[in-house]
């Protein structure tokens, strides 16, 4: 029998070279693909080292006050999320800061106004900001109302200072923080 009409395999090194580049840009794919879980895992870790108190949880034992328990961060300081006129921001506490302190950048997306000039003294030095006024600050149910607030071009973060600070009570015991409003 003559078998020249069935097929044989295509081993030419032109087909070869073909399949090994397919190959390649699959393995390349692969990785990066991996790579961009293994960032966003990573990310999520480092996220949450920085700031342990991306969800608050808000307890009330009596009707006196409403509670929270902040955890310290790695760095031994307490961030917390919460609300800046509805808008979801992330807070570092600070009592050496007078008032609440906003970056510049950040103000201008929560679409706070500047108001008058000041000059400021800083840990970093003396600075220029303006003043501004955030109409409602929350963390978890804690809602505070007309709280002023500099802003700052300056700064990386947002800090809760004082203006808010002395409106609650608050003690620190061990790596949390407590805090209360009373109603």
């Amino acid at each position: 029998m003559n078998q020249k009409n069935s097929p044989e395999p295509d081993n030419s090194p032109k087909q070869q070279s073909e399949t090994s580049r397919i190959g390649t840009g699959m393995m390349v794919a692969a990785m990066i693909i991996g790579l961009g879980l293994l960032t966003q895992l990573f990310q999520g870790v480092l996220d949450t080292q920085y700031n342990p108190n991306q969800t608050v949880h808000t307890s009330q034992t009596s009707s006196d006050f409403i509670e929270i328990i902040l955890k310290r961060n790695r760095s031994g300081h307490y961030v917390s999320t919460g609300l800046i006129n509805g808008s979801k921001t992330v807070f570092l506490l600070d009592t050496g800061a007078t008032f609440v302190a906003v970056p510049e950048v950040q103000a201008q997306k929560l679409d706070l106004k500047k108001g008058q000039k000041i000059h400021l003294s800083t840990a970093n030095g003396r600075s220029i900001g303006y003043q501004t006024n955030i109409n409602q600050l929350s963390i978890g149910d804690i809602h505070l109302y007309n709280i002023k607030a500099v802003i700052t071009p300056n700064l990386e973060e947002i800090l809760l200072g004082m203006s808010v600070l002395k409106q609650l009570e608050f003690t620190q015991r061990g790596d949390e923080l407590t805090i209360r409003q009373f109603l």
